[in-house]
C-alpha cells in the first residue's frame, strides 16, 4: 500500500533532519551566490536566442516565443551552474581543463562555438542570429571569477534551457493549454504543427551544441533525458495505472493490458500505483534537472573517465540533488495545481484541477483515495464522467492529501540536501549553501 512507500522514505530521512541540515546554511552567503548570478541569467534569454536564429522567418519567430516573454523561473540552469560552481577545482585535471578551454573560446580553436565539420554547404544550417565566432568571449570573465564557470558548463545550462522549453512546446500541444507563463501558449498563437515543429527545432539546436561540448558521457547522458522525457509522456498518456506487456494477445502482436487496481482494494492505491507515479514524475520532470547536474561535474573532471575515480562521488551527489529536488518540484506544482482561479494568474498557467481535467491523477489525488474510496473508480475512467473532475478537486481540498504531497516533497528536499553537505564530498562554499536554500525555497513557492 501506498503507506508502505512513505515508511521507507520516512526511514532513510526525517523531517526533523531537514530543519537540522537548513539550519547549516548561512543567509548571506545564499544571498550573495545567488546575486552573482544575476547578470549570468539576465543574459541567459538573449544568449539563448542567438543559438536558435533560423532564416525562416516564422519558424524563427515560434522557436524564440517563450524566450521573449516572461522567461521563467530558470531552475535547471541555475541548478547546472550553482553545481558547476560548487564542485569546480575539486578534480586534479580542473586547471588544465580550465586553461584548455580559455585557449579554445580565445583562439576559436575547438571552441563551443565553432562548427565540428568544416563546409557550410554540408551543414547547410543558416544561423542569422549566432554571433561570427571572433566576436564571442563571454566566457573570460567566467573563467576568472572567484567561482570560475567554464564555457562548457554555461552552454550545458543553455542546453538544459532548451531542451525544457521544447518539452513545453509539446506539452502545450498534447495537453491543449490555453496558457504559458500568463500569456498565451504557442499552440493558441500559432497551432499545433508550428509548435510540434518548433519543439524539434529546439531539440536540434540542442543537440548541435552538446556536440561541441566535447564530451561522449555528457552526450549519453543529454541523449537519455530525451528518451526519458518521451517515455515519461507515453506513461501519461496511458493512464494513471501501470499496464503490462503481453507478447501473447489474440492478435499474436506484443500489447499492452491494463489491469484494474480499484477492484483489489478499497483502501486506496497500492504500492504500485503510486510507483508508477512516481517513475513517471522522474521521467518528465527530475531526469533533466538530475542528468545535467551530473553532467556539470563530468564537464568539470569528475569521474572515472576523466582520470579521477573519487569524483564519481561527485557525481553521484549532483545526481542525487537534482534528482530529489526536481522530484519535489513537481510534486508542489501537482498540489499548485488544485488552487482556485483567483492563483492562476500567479502561476501563469490554468490550475482549479487542471491535471484532473487531463484524466490525471497526481499525488493529492492518490493520498485522498485512501480517505475517499470513491475516488479510485474516478481515477481508474480519468475523471471522465460528468462533473468529476470538479468533485474530484473537491474531495482532494477536503483531505489530507495536498498537506502529505507537501510532506513528501519536504522528505525529498531533505534528501536532495543530505546529498550535498553528508560525507564531506561538495565542500562548503556560498554556492553550495545557494543550492540549499533553493531546495528548501522550492517548498514555499506559489508559482
Amino acid at each position: 500500500m501506498l503507506s508502505t512507500t512513505i515508511r521507507r522514505i520516512t526511514t532513510t530521512t526525517s523531517t526533523s533532519r531537514l530543519s537540522v541540515l537548513t539550519r547549516q546554511s548561512h543567509s548571506n552567503a545564499n544571498g550573495n551566490a545567488l546575486s552573482l548570478l544575476q547578470s549570468q541569467l539576465s543574459s541567459l534569454s538573449l544568449s539563448l536566442q542567438s543559438l536558435l536564429g533560423s532564416s525562416h522567418p516564422s519558424l524563427d519567430t515560434i522557436a524564440k516565443y517563450y524566450f521573449t516573454r516572461d522567461s521563467g523561473k530558470h531552475i535547471r540552469p541555475l541548478v547546472v551552474i550553482l553545481i558547476s560552481q560548487a564542485t569546480n577545482g575539486l578534480s586534479p585535471s580542473f586547471s588544465s581543463i580550465k586553461s584548455r578551454e580559455s585557449t579554445s573560446q580565445s583562439t576559436n580553436n575547438h571552441s563551443i562555438n565553432e562548427p565540428l565539420e568544416t563546409r557550410d554547404d554540408v551543414l547547410n544550417d543558416s544561423n542569422p542570429s549566432f554571433p561570427p565566432s571572433s566576436s564571442s568571449s563571454s566566457s573570460s570573465p567566467l573563467l576568472s571569477s572567484p567561482t570560475p564557470l567554464l564555457p562548457t558548463q554555461l552552454r550545458l545550462a543553455e542546453i538544459t534551457e532548451l531542451i525544457h522549453v521544447a518539452s513545453l512546446l509539446h506539452d502545450d500541444v498534447i495537453d491543449h493549454s490555453p496558457l504559458r507563463r500568463g500569456s498565451p501558449s504557442a499552440p493558441a498563437r500559432f497551432g499545433n504543427k508550428l509548435s510540434i515543429l518548433a519543439g524539434d527545432f529546439l531539440l536540434a539546436r540542442a543537440s548541435k551544441a552538446l556536440s561541441r561540448l566535447g564530451s561522449d558521457e555528457v552526450v549519453e547522458l543529454v541523449a537519455s533525458v530525451l528518451a526519458n522525457l518521451v517515455e515519461g509522456e507515453v506513461m501519461q498518456m496511458k493512464g494513471n495505472f501501470p499496464t503490462s506487456s503481453s507478447s501473447s494477445s489474440s492478435s499474436g502482436k506484443g500489447e499492452e493490458e491494463e489491469t484494474s487496481f480499484v477492484g483489489n482494494s478499497n483502501k486506496g492505491p497500492s504500492e504500485e500505483i503510486f510507483n508508477h507515479y512516481m517513475k513517471k514524475t522522474y521521467l518528465k520532470t527530475a531526469s533533466l534537472i538530475a542528468k545535467s547536474a551530473r553532467a556539470a561535474t563530468i564537464l568539470g573532471g569528475c569521474g572515472t573517465r576523466q582520470g579521477w575515480v573519487e569524483g564519481e562521488r561527485v557525481k553521484d551527489a549532483a545526481y542525487g540533488y537534482g534528482r530529489n529536488l526536481g522530484i519535489a518540484f513537481q510534486l508542489i506544482d501537482d498540489t499548485l495545481d488544485l488552487l482556485p482561479p483567483s492563483s492562476s494568474s500567479s502561476l501563469g498557467k490554468p490550475a482549479q484541477g487542471a491535471d484532473l481535467k487531463l484524466g490525471l491523477a497526481t499525488a493529492p489525488a492518490l493520498y485522498a483515495w485512501e480517505e475517499y474510496p470513491q475516488l479510485g473508480t474516478m481515477i481508474e475512467r480519468g475523471f471522465k464522467g460528468e462533473g468529476e473532475a470538479e468533485e474530484a478537486r473537491h474531495l482532494i481540498l477536503k483531505s489530507s492529501g495536498p498537506a502529505r504531497t507537501q510532506e513528501l516533497a519536504a522528505k525529498h528536499v531533505d534528501m536532495a540536501i543530505s546529498f550535498l553537505l553528508d560525507g564531506g564530498v561538495v565542500p562548503e562554499s556560498e554556492s553550495r549553501e545557494a543550492l540549499v536554500k533553493l531546495a528548501r525555497d522550492s517548498l514555499g513557492r506559489k508559482k
